[in-house]
């Protein structure tokens, strides 16, 4: 029987700051019934799929495994450059940059804790 993806965890110093800034990037938003609070030691935000963040000892020290791919909803080169900055101004650092001239490719970038993720083109509505 097939399975979906409810939830992605992030393994994490600082939950509450990195579900701040996934909030931003996402648009998702902690539940209204069970707020994040920052002495927990678990944040969530709801979408889809999930994003849950919780607070462990170790800090990451290698490169992800796997990683999460972000693209605008507008295809074009120009919708993902203004997302990739927009992301960077949230607090993200660019890790390496693929792009093309002839607008094609991505950006790594790492968020405030270090976790890569890819912003890609856009994803066209046809």
């Amino acid at each position: 029987m097939p399975v979906r993806i409810r939830t992605i965890t992030f393994d994490c110093a600082e939950p509450y700051r990195l579900s701040l800034f996934w909030a931003e990037v996402t648009g998702f938003a902690e539940d209204p019934d069970d707020p994040n609070l920052p002495e927990q030691e678990e944040a969530a935000l709801l979408g889809t799929p999930n994003l849950l963040f919780v607070r462990v000892p170790e800090a990451k020290q290698v490169k992800n495994r796997v990683h999460l791919d972000l693209a605008p909803s507008e295809p074009a080169p120009a919708a993902r450059d203004a997302e990739m900055e927009r992301i960077l101004r949230l607090g993200a650092t660019l890790a390496e940059d693929h792009r093309r001239s002839d607008g094609s490719g991505w950006v790594v970038l790492a968020d405030p804790e270090g976790n890569e993720f890819c912003v890609e083109r856009g994803i066209s509505a046809g």
